[in-house]
């Protein structure tokens, strides 16, 4: 089986936001940062997704005109067999992904990057539903505290923890780095 590593919006846009946490973003790097290390030491496919949206003005920081929708800083570095920039929360709407993982006979997806149940997620539903078997790597995925609609906060963990909970069995194995890499030894 042909499997690929998706690293989805780990860019320095999110750095500007103020629900930042730089305690999360640190152990969140040092998953994805071994997720790469064990995809590059696999041979497998390593795809950089970039997120672009919004008005295409320097004082967006999610647009390119900006110099933030580059690599998070921390991220380690790596040959992208391909990069895409996206400009919704699903990685294969409009992209040419889908397009590039049939091309390379890819079946399975190994799914990362920030946020967690936002675009990582999205793109994991759409890929199931597409036929792509999806390994959703929890632990190298990144999100923030989030204010709910009665004012109370939703911690990060939370987040994950009802992302996990929605996806696993359903649309995708919920896995750790270890699992993950364990898998396509």
């Amino acid at each position: 089986m042909h499997t690929c590593l998706l690293v989805i919006d780990a860019q320095e846009s999110f750095r500007q936001r103020p629900s930042w946490n730089e305690p999360l973003a640190s152990s969140y790097l040092l998953q994805q940062n071994a997720l790469i290390a064990g995809a590059q030491a696999r041979g497998l496919p390593i795809v950089r997704i970039f997120h672009s949206d919004g008005p295409e003005e320097a004082g967006n920081p999610f647009a390119v005109a900006s110099g933030f929708v580059r690599p998070l800083q921390g991220l380690a570095d790596f040959a992208a067999a391909a990069t895409f920039t996206k400009h919704r929360h699903s990685a294969l709407v409009g992209t040419g992904l889908s397009v590039w993982l049939t091309e390379n006979r890819i079946h399975k997806l190994l799914v990362s990057g920030i946020r967690t149940e936002q675009c990582c997620e999205t793109t994991a539903r759409h890929a199931s539903d597409l036929g792509w078997e999806v390994d959703y790597v929890l632990d190298a995925t990144l999100t923030f505290d989030m204010t709910q609609p009665d004012g109370q906060t939703l911690s990060a963990a939370d987040i994950k923890t009802r992302t996990a909970t929605v996806l696993d069995g359903r649309f995708a194995r919920v896995c750790t780095v270890e699992q993950a890499l364990a898998a396509v030894s």
